[in-house]
């Protein structure tokens, strides 16, 4: 099995609590569904939407490093599969897609150190 990073991006809406109640219960479920058959290597964690972009010769700091809300990564998941083509397919399963989100498959290269 190989490694694979998914970065959630975008499908942030407000919601009321009790939406957000619901669509946490269904990335438990479809977290428990892909652990439950050895996918899931760290289910990972949300991330928050401050931060500062670091860049250039220069350093040069910026807050907030996204230009628009869609591009906004918004948590991360480490995934076990045979191959890329099974880890863009497990993910088609992730919730974020009903708030027209969307999930980067990368692979994670094996670095010997």
């Amino acid at each position: 099995m190989s490694e694979f990073v998914y970065l959630y991006r975008g499908g942030m809406t407000n919601q009321s609590p009790e939406a957000r109640q619901q669509n946490i219960q269904r990335w438990m479920a479809w977290f428990k569904e892909l652990g439950d058959k050895g996918h899931v290597k760290n289910v990972g964690q949300p991330l928050d939407r401050t931060g500062k972009l670091v860049k250039g010769k220069q350093k040069t700091i910026t807050d907030g490093p996204f230009a628009e809300t869609k591009d906004v990564i918004g948590g991360y998941s480490l995934i076990e599969a045979r191959d890329l083509d099974q880890a863009v397919e497990l993910s088609k399963g992730c919730p974020i897609f009903e708030f027209e989100g969307a999930v980067e498959v990368r692979p994670v290269l094996q670095m010997n150190m």
